[in-house]
């Protein structure tokens, strides 16, 4: 990850509700990779998800330079709360079900932020978060890839849980978005 310097970012007022659900996101996915850390019984599935959290606690530090602290979302213990559930249900339910828990949530995010991308101008302040989020989405490009490499089989309950993560994605986004 090489992500630019967050100096000098004067968020506009109108992409303050999407900059809160990416805050809210990424708190989220901090989450998921610290249950699957407490949970996972796999040294693999440990070693991917310690290197995956890095990468997120860099992306919500980021944010949190950029977006001023009273515009994080009021309801950040809940996205902390499920993004632990969404940790925790498939480590208990072994490794396929954490490697499509990543790739849904992730080509979640990666549509999330390609939408962000398409309603930027091209005005100088603009590109400087064109390229943050760029950034970002490359690194959750990686994660689902990552991920679907270690994926043996999309069963049907996989793809089931995937339904009801991106459901639940949009759900978060759109309150996040308000709260």
């Amino acid at each position: 990850m090489n992500l630019m310097n967050s100096n000098n970012i004067i968020l506009p007022k109108e992409l303050i509700p999407y900059f809160r659900s990416n805050h809210a996101g990424e708190t989220g996915a901090v989450y998921i990779y610290k249950a699957i850390i407490k949970f996972s019984k796999y040294k693999d599935i440990i070693k991917f998800s310690q290197l995956h959290l890095s990468t997120e606690t860099k992306h919500l530090n980021l944010l949190e330079n950029i977006i001023p602290k009273k515009d994080f979302s009021k309801l950040i213990g809940l996205w902390k709360f499920f993004g632990f559930v969404t940790g925790f249900i498939p480590s208990i339910l072994g490794r396929n079900f954490i490697y499509a828990t990543i790739y849904y949530v992730e080509t979640f995010v990666e549509k999330h932020y390609q939408d962000q991308l398409n309603i930027l101008d091209n005005s100088k302040q603009s590109k400087k978060l064109k390229k943050i989020i760029e950034e970002l989405m490359k690194d959750e490009i990686d994660h689902k890839d990552d991920a679907k490499k270690k994926i043996k089989k999309f069963t049907i309950l996989n793809k089931a849980w995937g339904q009801l993560i991106t459901h639940g994605s949009n759900l978060a986004v759109n309150v996040s978005k308000r709260f």
